[in-house]
């Protein structure tokens, strides 16, 4: 795989452009050389050759070459005589073959003697150019003969007398010439791969001058892509690499500064959003969920991998508006009510407040949703509503009673005293059922601002109880009710404002005196809590009890299960709302059970211990 990678690497880039550089000028200086040299070498092949052949044209000058029949046959003969001597002797000399021509272009001598040409006449057109005496190149040719060796030859004419007597026919081998330009080139070949060869180890050993720093910036960069920020790169110079080394080393501190703030800043906003009540989810411009918050999650009852990338109507559970994501300024705001998420969970409302998220030059690029819990804040509203309401319905009542029968008296009916007695008498009772009203309403106003004070004392909760059972025995003696008394004897004193608690006991055992019929039964207990840090008071009846669906609703204010019924027996529907604010201002807790036509009881608690957990005068 290193082998495949190499071939794509800058390294082998710069060998080639090296290696191709030294080639190319290898190549152009070695055809400029060689060329010359062939050049040279021909030019002074043909000039030797050239000198030889005019050197031997003197000495054939002097020689008789004529063909004349009236000449004297010794003389011929001793002039072929001397000329093959002379030829046979530069043959050995130059290794050249030589023909001696007469004016007709017949051999009369030559270098090696051959019968079939002896006497014969030449036709070669370097011979004919000679004997005409024309001055031109072409009386010198290359040539290449049936053993395919190279040879070159030359006619030059003999005069004398200034007439052309005859001429010199040479023809010399030029294969040691081409001999010697083949080793020079062989040569020139060789130092060519020795150059490239150099040069290419010359390449890798400069290239990776070049290469050596960028890998090392290669693996730097890739370091820094997976976190690594402590790696430096080692700086070998201060030339355009080292510079670039030095940069990036700086570049990855200030990388390495940059993130940590970052991370830093992310840890404090997840701090931040985990920690915040409300919650809070961010949206891309198409409206699709981004990042939401753990009380996001709780509110939604949804699991981030699920909640991610769901559009943010779906995920609420409410109609599309898509006028909600694109505020131009300020949030936009909506109370919504979130969808129920099981049986135990209550519906939520929520206070759904949008921002947009503006980015220049591209408008709107995602959203900021802050999902603000108000169920309370609108259950509280609803209760004071409610109150005002029932409070005023209260009030109301008595107070016409009240003025009818001022009115009716104001008539009239005065002038009747048994008529204006019982009219007096009735105005009393409103007015007493209003004070009665407005009583209660002063003690859970000073129990709602703690301004209700507490003065424990130790007491007897066995005693306690009795005297209950004995403030309320006319009562049950008239209703025939029976009453018993049930406290475990491990249970002895407990901490307690005594008024309070018999303000409880007296309205729990009136409430249950009012609806339990005539021959019905009544139990008061007291015992420890399994824990035994509490003591468990109960009052328990076998009564017309309460219908499931007002259980949750009992202890509100002013709420009543029989409202009519009720009313004519002269409670006011705060008793078991002061009860639970005076338990709990004691540090305890209220519970009711009940199950229709088959009675109800009434369990609170009181903190078992010597020190005053309550506000005392």
């Amino acid at each position: 795989m290193k082998g495949i990678q190499f071939f794509k690497t800058i390294q082998l880039k710069l060998i080639i452009i090296y290696v191709l550089l030294i080639l190319f000028a290898m190549q152009l200086i070695g055809i400029y050389f060689v060329n010359a040299l062939e050049s040279s070498f021909t030019k002074n092949f043909s000039d030797s050759m050239d000198s030889d052949a005019r050197l031997l044209v003197q000495y054939v000058s002097e020689k008789n070459l004529s063909t004349d029949p009236e000449a004297r046959p010794e003389d011929i003969k001793k002039s072929r005589e001397d000329l093959d001597r002379l030829v046979e002797e530069w043959y050995k000399v130059n290794n050249s073959e030589m023909q001696i021509l007469n004016a007709n272009g017949e051999v009369i001598s030559m270098s090696n003697p051959n019968p079939a040409i002896l006497g014969q006449k030449n036709t070669q057109q370097v011979v004919s150019r000679a004997l005409q005496s024309i001055k031109d190149k072409e009386t010198e040719r290359d040539i290449t003969d049936v053993d395919g060796l190279r040879k070159k030859m030359m006619a030059r004419p003999v005069m004398k007398d200034g007439k052309v007597v005859g001429a010199v026919y040479i023809v010399k081998s030029m294969e040691d010439l081409y001999g010697n330009i083949s080793r020079i080139n062989q040569i020139f070949l060789t130092g060519t791969i020795i150059a490239l060869a150099m040069t290419a180890l010359l390449g890798v050993m400069l290239s990776s001058t070049i290469t050596n720093p960028i890998k090392e910036i290669t693996k730097q960069a890739t370091a820094v892509a997976e976190g690594n920020f402590d790696r430096r790169l080692k700086v070998y110079g201060q030339d355009e690499i080292g510079q670039l080394s030095n940069v990036f080393n700086n570049m990855t501190s200030r990388l390495k500064e940059a993130l940590a703030i970052n991370e830093e800043e992310n840890e404090k906003l997840a701090s931040i959003l985990t920690s915040m009540n409300d919650g809070v989810l961010a949206t891309d411009e198409r409206g699709r969920v981004i990042v939401l918050n753990r009380r996001a999650k709780q509110m939604l009852g949804v699991q981030e991998e699920v909640a991610l990338g769901m559009d943010l109507f779906v995920l609420l559970g409410i109609p599309r508006e898509p006028g909600l994501l694109e505020a131009q300024e300020g949030a936009q705001q909506k109370v919504i009510t979130l969808p129920d998420r099981g049986e135990d969970d209550e519906e939520l409302q929520v206070r759904l407040s949008v921002t947009s998220i503006h980015r220049r030059e591209k408008g709107i690029s995602g959203n900021i949703v802050v999902l603000q819990d108000v169920t309370e804040q609108e259950k509280l509203e609803w209760s004071r509503r409610e109150f005002v309401a029932n409070v005023s319905h209260e009030l109301r009542t008595p107070l016409t009673t009240i003025k009818s029968y001022l009115e009716a008296l104001e008539d009239g009916a005065l002038e009747d005293p048994e008529l204006a007695k019982r009219f007096v008498g009735v105005t009393r009772n409103e007015s007493e059922r209003m004070i009665r009203l407005v009583t209660d309403l002063l003690q859970l106003s000073r129990l709602d601002s703690k301004q209700a004070g507490l003065k424990k004392q130790m007491t007897e909760v066995s005693d306690m109880l009795e005297e209950v059972a004995d403030r309320f025995s006319f009562q049950l003696q008239q209703r025939n009710i029976s009453i018993g008394i049930r406290v475990d004897s491990t249970v002895g004193q407990v901490m307690l404002d005594r008024d309070q608690i018999d303000q409880v006991l007296d309205n729990l055992v009136s409430n249950s005196i009012k609806y339990t019929g005539d021959g019905g039964k009544l139990v008061i207990g007291a015992k420890y809590s399994s824990d035994k840090q509490f003591v468990e008071i109960s009052v328990e009846d076998n009564g017309i009890g309460i219908p499931r669906k007002d259980l949750g609703r009992i202890f509100e204010r002013f709420y009543r299960v029989d409202k009519a019924r009720s009313r004519n027996m002269g409670g006011t529907g705060l008793g078991l709302s002061i009860a639970r604010e005076i338990v709990r201002a004691h540090g305890g807790a209220i519970t009711l059970e009940s199950e229709l036509s088959q009675g109800t009881k009434v369990v609170f608690t009181l903190p078992v211990g010597t020190s005053d957990s309550g506000v005392e005068d």
